[in-house]
C-alpha cells in the first residue's frame, strides 16, 4: 500500500512540477523529433519497398525465368533451351548509334531486337498505349523518352539503326527492370527480332548480348527446375535469372540503401541526445534550489531523482509519437525523392513496425541520454538551500555515470550493427561516430578558448559584447558547434566528393586527351574513318587493334577439370567469358609493370608466346608467373605463358586491356578496331559523329562529354537522397539552437535588463543579440566546413588519387546559410527578452 501511494505521489509532483515548464520540457525532447522522423520514414520505406519488390518481382524481369548468354545457342545448348518450353522470346541487344533524320542527331544507345510475346509480365509504358503491340508488327521502334526528348523527336518521326529506316510507334516511359538512371545512362531503343539482320550490324566483333525469356504454367516450380539444369546452364556458359533471385537480388540492394539511410537518419537523432543532455543538464541546475527544498521537507534523493525521471519519460513518449507521425507523413513523400533509382512503382502505406520501432528507440534513447545529468540530484543536499551557488557535481566520479556512458557507446554500436549484420563495420561505425563527435568537440572548444585568449580589445562594444557571449556561464557554443557543424559537414562532404569525381574525368577529356571513343570498326573500315578525321582536322590519338579469343587451358586443365570442385584454384567463369584482346611491342602511359619482365615482340624459336595480364585479373584468376594459357582464338590454339603482370589506371582515357599479346602473333587473326581521337569544341564534334554514323552505321561511338554530363545528373540524383537525409542534421542542430536560447531565456533577461540599466538600448542589445548567434553560426559552419575538407582531401589523396581543389562559391554559400539561419532562429527566440521591462525582473529576483 505505500508503495502504491509513493508511487502515485511521485506522478503527482512530477505533473505539478512540470506546469511551469511544459514549453521548455517539450523542447528538451523536441530535438530528436527529427531524427526519430528520419529512421521512421527510412523503417516504413523499407517496409514498403519489400512489399512492394515480393509484389512486383516478376514485372522486374518480365518472365518466370530469364537466360543470359554472351553468343547465339547451338548445338545442345540449342536443344536445352528449346526444351524448356515454346512459350518463350528472344532478345538480342547491343550498343549502336541511333541517327534522327529530321534533325541530323544522333546517340549511343541500347538496341534491343526482340521476338516474341516479352513481357508476360508487367508491360512496355508507351504513349500512345497502343504502341507496346503495334511496334511488334511493323518496321517500327519503340524509343526511350530520354532520347525522344534530348532530339525533340516525335512519334512518326524516323530513326535510322544500322542501314535500316525505323518509324517511331511511341515513346518508351518504362521496361521491365528499368529506371530512371539507366535510361540516362543507356536510352534503350526497341526493334523486332525480324529486322536485325538488315541492320547489318550483327558483324565479327559486336559485342552482343543473348537474352531467352520463359513463361511456365502457374504451378511449375522454376526454382526446383532451374536447380536441377544448373550443372548445363553453367557447362554452355549460360546465366540465369528467376522471379525468387530477382526479389532477393533487388531486396538486398535497396536494403543496403535503406541502411545507409537510416544510419544517416541516426546521426541526426544523436545530434538531438546530445541537445537533450545539455539541456538537462542546465534544466536541472536551474532546478537546484527546488530540489534542495524538498529535501528540507524529507523527500529522498531517489525520490527526487524519479520525479523528473518520470517528466522525462513522459516528454519523451510525447516527442516520439510526434516524431512516428512526422515520419510517417515524410514517408508518403520519399517516392518522389528515390523514383529515379527503382526499377517499379512504389505505392506506401503505413507501417506499424516501423512506428513501433520508432517509438521504443525513441523513448529508450531519450532516457538514456537525459540520465547521466539527471544522476546528479541523488546527490543534491538540503544545505543547498542556504548556499549561495551551488557545488559543482562532479560526475566523474561517479562510477554509475560512467557504466550509463557506456550503455550509450553500447546501444549506438548495436544499432549499427543491426543496420550492418557485421561486427566489424558496427564497431568501425561506432568509432567513427565518436570519433567525429570527439574532434568537433575538440574543435569547438579551441576555437572558445581562442575567442577568449585573443579577445579583440580594440573592437567596439557591441561586438566585444557579442563575442563574449559565446563563453558566458550556462552556454552551449560547444554543443551548437558540434550539432550545426556535423550537419554542415555531411552536405560539405558530399559536395566536396561529388566535385572531386566529376573533376577527375574533366581532366582525363581536358587538353589534347581523347574525348572521343569510336569502336567496332571494321578492318575495311580503318581508312575511311582516318580520311573523315583528316578531313575535319580530328586528330586520332590512338589506334588499337582489337581481336576476340576464348580461353580453353590453365596449366593443362581445361573447364570441365574444375567443373562441381568448390575448392578448384580457378573458377569456371574464366573459361566461360570471351576475351577482347590487343597486340603491341611496349606498354602505354596508363600501364605499369609491377611483376616479371615486358616481352613486345615474339621470337618465334622462343616456343610459348609471352603475353602480359593485368594484375587484379591474374590474382581473381590465382594466375601465377609462368603459367601456362591456351587461348582459342577462331578455331586456332595459342599456347602461351604468363610473363609478366601489369597495374592498369582505368580511370585513365585509354584503351586498357586484362590480356595483352606482343607483336608478331596476331596481325593476321579476325579483328576490329578502336581510335581515340579529340574534338575541341560541341559543334566539332556533332559533325564528326554525324560523317562517321552516314558513312559507317554499324560503328558505335562514345562522346565522354555526353558521359561527364550524365554522370553529374546522376551524382546530382543519388546526392539529393543524401543530402535529403543529412538535411535532418542542419535542422537537429538549429532546432537544439532554438532550445538552448529559450533554456536560456531568464539569464538572457537578466543581463539585458542589466545593460538597459546601464543605459543599452535595445537596438544595442539587438544588435549584441545578432552578432553572438552569427558568431555561433559562423564557428559551426566554419568547423563542419573545416572537417568536410579534411575528410575530402584524405579522400582525393588516397582513395581516388585525385588532385583536391574545391569550389569556392559553394563552400561560402553554405557558409553564408548557416550562419544567417542561425542569427534569424536566435532573433526570433529571443525577440520577447528585448520587451520585458527591467522592473518585471527586478520584481522576480526580490
Amino acid at each position: 500500500m505505500r508503495n502504491n501511494i509513493n508511487t502515485s505521489w511521485l506522478l503527482k509532483m512530477a505533473w505539478r512540477d512540470s506546469r511551469k515548464n511544459r514549453s521548455r520540457l517539450v523542447l528538451f525532447i523536441s530535438s530528436i523529433i527529427l531524427g526519430i522522423a528520419a529512421l521512421v520514414a527510412i523503417y516504413s520505406l523499407g517496409d514498403n519497398l519489400k512489399e512492394n519488390i515480393d509484389s512486383q518481382a516478376a514485372t522486374l524481369i518480365g518472365a518466370d525465368l530469364a537466360l543470359y548468354g554472351n553468343r547465339a545457342v547451338d548445338g545442345k545448348a540449342k536443344e536445352l533451351v528449346d526444351s524448356l518450353g515454346k512459350n518463350r522470346s528472344e532478345e538480342r541487344s547491343f550498343a549502336s548509334m541511333v541517327y534522327f533524320a529530321r534533325n541530323g542527331g544522333n546517340r549511343l544507345a541500347q538496341v534491343k531486337a526482340i521476338s516474341g510475346d516479352f513481357p508476360y509480365y508487367g508491360k512496355f509504358e508507351t504513349i500512345p498505349v497502343s504502341a507496346e503491340n503495334t511496334f511488334r508488327a511493323g518496321r517500327e521502334a519503340l524509343v526511350d523518352q530520354t532520347l525522344m526528348l534530348q532530339y525533340q523527336a516525335e512519334v512518326g518521326d524516323s530513326i535510322k539503326i544500322g542501314r535500316v529506316t525505323f518509324l517511331i510507334a511511341g515513346i518508351l516511359e518504362k521496361a521491365p527492370g528499368s529506371t530512371g538512371i539507366t535510361s540516362s545512362v543507356a536510352p534503350t531503343v526497341y526493334i523486332p527480332m525480324r529486322y536485325l539482320d538488315q541492320t547489318g550490324l550483327m558483324q565479327k566483333g559486336s559485342r552482343i548480348a543473348y537474352r531467352y525469356y520463359f513463361k511456365f504454367p502457374v504451378k511449375t516450380d522454376v526454382e526446383a527446375l532451374v536447380k536441377r539444369l544448373e550443372p548445363r546452364f553453367e557447362k554452355y556458359d549460360l546465366d540465369y535469372n528467376t522471379v525468387q533471385e530477382q526479389k532477393e537480388d533487388t531486396g538486398r540492394s535497396f536494403q543496403d540503401l535503406t541502411r545507409f539511410l537510416a544510419l544517416v537518419g541516426f546521426v541526426a537523432l544523436l545530434l538531438g541526445c546530445i541537445g537533450v543532455a545539455s539541456a538537462i543538464h542546465i534544466y536541472i541546475r536551474e532546478k537546484l534550489n527546488s530540489i534542495a527544498i524538498l529535501r528540507c521537507l524529507g523527500l529522498k534523493g531517489s525520490q527526487a531523482f524519479m520525479i523528473y525521471l518520470i517528466q522525462i519519460i513522459g516528454i519523451g513518449i510525447i516527442g516520439s509519437v510526434f516524431g512516428a507521425l512526422l515520419g510517417t507523413a515524410i514517408q508518403q513523400f520519399l517516392p518522389i525523392v528515390i523514383k529515379d533509382l527503382l526499377p517499379f512503382e512504389l505505392t506506401t502505406n503505413i507501417s506499424w513496425l516501423a512506428i513501433g520501432q520508432g517509438l521504443a528507440i525513441g523513448v529508450l534513447i531519450s532516457v538514456l541520454f537525459a540520465l547521466p545529468p539527471l544522476l546528479s540530484i541523488r546527490r543534491v543536499s538540503p544545505l543547498n538551500v542556504l548556499r549561495v551557488s551551488s557545488d559543482p557535481v562532479k560526475l566523474e566520479r561517479d562510477p554509475v555515470t560512467w557504466g550509463l556512458y557506456f550503455l550509450i557507446v553500447l546501444f549506438i554500436f548495436g544499432f549499427a550493427f543491426l543496420q550492418m549484420r557485421t561486427w566489424i563495420e558496427a564497431l568501425i561505425f561506432t568509432i567513427s561516430i565518436l570519433g567525429a563527435f570527439l574532434v568537433l568537440y575538440g574543435i569547438a572548444i579551441l576555437l572558445t578558448w581562442l575567442v577568449r585568449k585573443f579577445f579583440p580589445t580594440s573592437w567596439s562594444y557591441l561586438w566585444r559584447q557579442g563575442l563574449a557571449n559565446l563563453y558566458r556561464p550556462n552556454n552551449q557554443t560547444s554543443i551548437l558547434i558540434v550539432s550545426i557543424g556535423l550537419g554542415t559537414s555531411l552536405i560539405c562532404t558530399l559536395f566536396f566528393i561529388q566535385t572531386i569525381l566529376l573533376e577527375r574525368v574533366r581532366l582525363s577529356t581536358s587538353g589534347n586527351q581523347p574525348n572521343i571513343v569510336l569502336f567496332d570498326i571494321q578492318g575495311s573500315q580503318k581508312e575511311g574513318i582516318l580520311e573523315i578525321a583528316k578531313a575535319q582536322g580530328v586528330p586520332v590519338n590512338q589506334s588499337v587493334a582489337i581481336v576476340n579469343m576464348r580461353l580453353e587451358e590453365v596449366n593443362g586443365k581445361t573447364a570441365a577439370d574444375f567443373e562441381g570442385d568448390s575448392t578448384a584454384e580457378q573458377s569456371r567463369r574464366i573459361f566461360g567469358r570471351e576475351y577482347r584482346v590487343t597486340f603491341r611491342d611496349s606498354t602505354t602511359s596508363s600501364e605499369k609493370i609491377t611483376k616479371g619482365k615486358w616481352q613486345g615482340v615474339y621470337n618465334k624459336s622462343a616456343g610459348l608466346i609471352p603475353i602480359s595480364l593485368e594484375e587484379g585479373f591474374a590474382d581473381r584468376s590465382r594466375i601465377k608467373l609462368g603459367d601456362t594459357l591456351v587461348f582459342n582464338v577462331q578455331g586456332t590454339l595459342m599456347t602461351t605463358t604468363a610473363s609478366s603482370f601489369r597495374e592498369v589506371n582505368w580511370g585513365e582515357v585509354q584503351t586498357n586491356f586484362l590480356v595483352v599479346f606482343p607483336i608478331g602473333v596476331l596481325e593476321d587473326a579476325p579483328q576490329f578496331h578502336a581510335m581515340l581521337t579529340h574534338v575541341p569544341n560541341p559543334q566539332v564534334s556533332a559533325t564528326f559523329q554525324q560523317a562517321i554514323v552516314r558513312r559507317f552505321p554499324n560503328i558505335a561511338i562514345i562522346d565522354l562529354a555526353l558521359v561527364l554530363r550524365l554522370l553529374d545528373d546522376i551524382f546530382n540524383k543519388i546526392g539529393f537522397v543524401i543530402r535529403f537525409m543529412a538535411g535532418f542534421s542542419i535542422l537537429t542542430g538549429l532546432i537544439v539552437l532554438i532550445s538552448s536560447v529559450l533554456i536560456s531565456k531568464y539569464q538572457r533577461l537578466q543581463e539585458s535588463v542589466l545593460l538597459r540599466t546601464l543605459g543599452a538600448s535595445r537596438k544595442q542589445i539587438f544588435a549584441i543579440t545578432a552578432l553572438e548567434y552569427f558568431f555561433l553560426g559562423s564557428l559551426a559552419a566554419f568547423t563542419g566546413i573545416l572537417i568536410a575538407a579534411a575528410g575530402s582531401w584524405s579522400l582525393a589523396k588516397f582513395s581516388f588519387d585525385a588532385e583536391f581543389k574545391p569550389e569556392i562559391l559553394p563552400v561560402i554559400g553554405v557558409f553564408l546559410f548557416v550562419s544567417l539561419m542561425t542569427v534569424f532562429i536566435g532573433l526570433v527566440n529571443s525577440r520577447g527578452i528585448l520587451s520585458r521591462p527591467p522592473l518585471e525582473v527586478l520584481r522576480q529576483d526580490v
